[in-house]
């Protein structure tokens, strides 16, 4: 099902596939809001910039988000502190807020119709034994002076024992904010490609690249990996440096008058909570069921936990929507923003964003704007994609490096644990045909699909998620549909398939 921006849009420009070889100051990969938001700012520079999207505009994890704009991460500042000392967290803290000021004025001077609004956004807890927890946030963000409070009150619809809030925050609908930026972009000379799949960046004469897609090639001076996840391995070994989380998202009519406010918890299970407007109706979006990307999740542990929530407190709600996204999350939880490598000059990267993107965007577009137009920002050093830091999270490095060497070699060896007969209607596994693994997936009317589930980024032997009929990799997030094409990245080439008979 699309999520409820998707489907709340309209889609005001028709955007061409690239078809021919042009050339170009800045290329942008990418058209979420980080890659459009760096093209409005270098646009509006007077760069001539080109957007290469592989899908349509925001369809991934823009448009799957629970779009707060807050620089109220969960319980982030105790930590930051901890591990990166006082003017960190303080850099941190203020180039969030000062993010959130750059979207307000972007969206009052393009007159953007967006839904936004200023909210109050709160961390909360409802166990007494976390309230420690909550005080000590309260406690680490005051000694960086801003003005959070402690409260025992809130809107919820139920008792809490303490929540930290920030006052101020916002929310938005992020696809019609992407529109209005795109509007901008093409005023001032950007051009934006659609359905037009990157293969390739490769270093070209005189100080440029050359960025390939299926049918054209874009010649540019710099060039902005905004994919969501960097799909360049080497250099750069990202895929070391992250992981991909999912999450899930329902849309519900509760038939009642809602509170104001964001809000989320911070320990298992994690609940978040916004509203919005739809139809003339105040929906509330629930949000949670999170899980390591490509680790097999039941629909009860996802959006049936979630339904189940709106229940409890609203027997008579109406689910109209249901959506999940994916999120990159860095070893110490802080995005890489800057050069893509120091071997690859003028090639930069906006990613981990850890489920907080519309206002790490910002940051990461306008530090990256700085350095194309030779600018000192003094955030950059903050997100330094080169920090070696992140590798000192051993116990994360030494999941992500187990988890590759299982999906990338001992689990190809190990037996199918299911066999063609076994598999369902309207679902899917991994068996063996002839000692080789291969995909099934049968649909309602029993027609079967099969594909060769090893992951086209680096190898990995994919596993099948029930709830979206995909092939997701365990290693690094990548995702297929049942048909083997390729919807989210690192990987960009679609899966092998196979044609089979319904009697083998």
């Amino acid at each position: 099902m699309n999520s409820l921006w998707l489907d709340s849009t309209k889609k005001t420009d028709k955007f061409l596939s690239l078809s021919r070889d042009i050339e170009t100051d800045v290329c942008i990969i990418g058209a979420g809001i980080f890659g459009l938001t760096c093209a409005y700012y270098l646009s509006h520079l007077g760069y001539q910039v080109v957007v290469l999207e592989k899908d349509d505009i925001g369809e991934k994890t823009t448009g799957h988000t629970t779009a707060k704009i807050t620089s109220q991460h969960s319980l982030f500042y105790d930590y930051l502190i901890n591990s990166n000392g006082r003017k960190f967290a303080s850099d941190y803290l203020e180039a969030n807020e000062k993010a959130i000021e750059n979207i307000k004025q972007i969206i009052d001077s393009e007159k953007i119709k967006c839904d936004f609004q200023l909210q109050n956004s709160y961390v909360y807890t409802t166990k007494k034994s976390e309230l420690e927890t909550i005080q000590k946030e309260v406690a680490a963000v005051e000694s960086l002076g801003f003005p959070c409070e402690f409260v025992t009150k809130t809107g919820l619809p139920f008792e809490i024992e303490g929540a930290i809030c920030f006052k101020n925050q916002a929310q938005f609908h992020p696809l019609k904010y992407l529109y209005g930026l795109c509007k901008s972009i093409a005023s001032h000379n950007g051009k934006i490609f659609t359905d037009s799949t990157v293969t390739n960046v490769e270093k070209s004469k005189h100080d440029s690249y050359l960025v390939s897609t299926h049918k054209a090639t874009v010649k540019s001076k710099s060039v902005i990996v905004a994919s969501h996840y960097p799909f360049i391995n080497f250099p750069g070994m990202y895929f070391l440096k992250m992981y991909q989380s999912t999450s899930y998202i329902i849309a519900v009519d509760t038939k009642k008058t809602l509170f104001n406010g964001m809000y989320i918890n911070d320990t298992n299970p994690i609940f978040s909570y916004r509203t919005v407007k739809y139809q003339g109706k105040d929906l509330l979006l629930i949000g949670g069921g999170d899980h390591k990307t490509g680790h097999p999740s039941c629909y009860q542990d996802t959006y049936g936990i979630l339904e189940q929530e709106a229940k409890k407190f609203y027997p008579n709600c109406e689910v109209l929507y249901r959506w999940n996204t994916r999120d990159c999350i860095s070893l110490d939880k802080i995005p890489y923003i800057g050069q893509y490598s120091t071997t690859m000059p003028n090639v930069f990267v906006g990613t981990g964003f850890k489920k907080w993107g519309m206002t790490l965007s910002n940051i990461a577009a306008n530090i990256i704007a700085d350095e194309i137009s030779g600018e000192e920002n003094k955030y950059a050093y903050l997100f330094s994609p080169s920090r070696l830091k992140p590798i000192k999270n051993r116990d994360e490095m030494k999941n992500i490096l187990v988890q590759s060497t299982n999906s990338l070699v001992l689990d190809k060896f190990k037996a199918a644990n299911m066999s063609f007969d076994e598999i369902q209607n309207d679902s899917g596994s991994i068996i063996e045909i002839n000692h080789e693994k291969v995909g099934i997936y049968k649909s309602p009317e029993g027609k079967i699909f099969a594909v060769k589930p090893i992951c086209t980024h680096l190898g990995c032997l994919l596993s099948w998620n029930d709830i979206d009929k995909t092939w997701d990799c365990p290693c690094h997030g990548s995702r297929f549909n049942y048909q083997g094409k390729n919807l989210y990245d690192p990987a960009f080439k679609n899966l092998d398939v196979y044609h089979l008979n319904e009697n083998e």
